[in-house]
């Protein structure tokens, strides 16, 4: 894989190139037929809030800063209304489909669809396995996963052959795959070692934060309570997983990873009960995406610096891949400077205190 490296503040400024292609017939069915119309399928607001709070209005703030036309769906996890949703889409004379696939099989069934109508479509955010879609838009995904696997190393630090617990996302998401591609490369050379123990290890359907906590429940149960640090793959199932350690007495002991940077994930930094989250930059993801979609929309066919390789196909896709960045309690204030975080909804209540031992401060 090769990989496109931006910072934070240059990633929204990504070089495209263009070059001349035809991709749709650049109509649109909501209005004047020279506007682009461009649709965009989220996944659910369930697995993590960042689908309806962050990826939507930087879309949609990019989409008007655009002047385009837009629809931006959400399936809630079902994957018969992504598809439905999809069709609609493609009736109502979308030029591009961007989406966020549930599983990749629903999600190369979209694709198809789009290709053969003429619809230019983007993977964003999670690459469709066997899909063929022109572009993939997101972070480096398996460097997310080492990052989360090198902070856990730092938080269990002093701890004598720590036991750890991996607690991955869904198994039909390919993310999800790099990501455990990414810590397991962390710490396996540690169990091979035998200077970290390894503990469970079980994915978690549709990332489903319920379940997440029923798996960790057991996994506590297996152990007789004897975990010491969990690799969680995200906020969500961190929080699942901190919920059944403080039940058990254990939280605020047990180091937990995390991923995305949510509000809930970042209290729980505050709050000692999470050791680390990682921030992706969703804006510049957005705005990135946008970008790409805007041009096809226009029959552009945009250059890129960086491809990854369909592991089901073989197929080589044209990526933008955005640099993740590793938070914990010393390093908050990024993503309130960067404007991720609200400093006022973060240090609310009970975590005022806690942002000022902190030494949080407002934007």
């Amino acid at each position: 894989m090769k990989v496109l490296k931006t910072s934070l503040s240059a990633a929204a400024a990504i070089a495209l190139t263009f070059t001349a292609a035809a991709c749709g017939d650049g109509t649109s069915s909501g209005g004047d037929e020279d506007t682009p119309f461009i649709g965009v399928i989220l996944p659910d607001s369930a697995s993590s809030d960042r689908w309806e709070t962050a990826d939507r209005a930087y879309l949609e703030a990019a989409f008007e800063a655009a002047g385009v036309e837009y629809d931006i769906q959400n399936a809630q996890g079902s994957r018969e209304d992504f598809q439905t949703i999809a069709d609609q889409m493609l009736t109502s004379g979308v030029n591009v489909l961007v989406t966020v696939n549930l599983d990749s099989g629903t999600g190369a069934t979209v694709i198809e669809n789009a290709k053969a109508q003429g619809v230019a479509t983007i993977d964003y955010d999670r690459l469709t396995e066997g899909g063929g879609a022109d572009y993939y838009v997101s972070f480096d995904n398996e460097r997310v996963g080492q990052l989360q696997g090198e902070t856990l190393v730092q938080c269990l630090e002093g701890v004598d052959t720590p036991l750890v617990a991996e607690l991955n996302g869904s198994p039909t998401d390919n993310n999800a795959t790099l990501f455990k591609n990414g810590y397991d490369s962390v710490l396996d050379p540690l169990y091979d070692s035998g200077e970290f123990e390894k503990g469970p290890d079980e994915w978690v359907p549709d990332w489903d934060n319920a379940q997440g906590g029923t798996t960790f429940d057991q996994m506590l149960t297996d152990t007789d309570g004897q975990v010491d640090g969990v690799l969680a793959a995200n906020d969500g199932l961190a929080h699942a997983v901190i919920t059944v350690l403080e039940r058990n007495g254990l939280n605020g002991t047990v180091p937990v990873t995390g991923q995305d940077a949510t509000l809930q994930g970042l209290q729980n930094i505050l709050a000692g009960d999470q050791c680390m989250t990682v921030y992706k930059a969703i804006e510049e993801e957005a705005n990135a995406a946008a970008d790409l979609a805007v041009a096809l929309a226009g029959g552009d066919m945009p250059e890129t610096d960086a491809t990854v390789t369909d592991p089901e196909s073989g197929d080589e896709i044209p990526a933008v891949l955005l640099e993740p960045v590793p938070i914990t309690i010393d390093s908050i204030q990024t993503v309130i400077d960067d404007g991720f975080a609200d400093y006022a909804e973060l240090c609310a209540g009970e975590y005022a205190d806690l942002c000022d031992e902190a030494g949080l401060q407002e934007q």
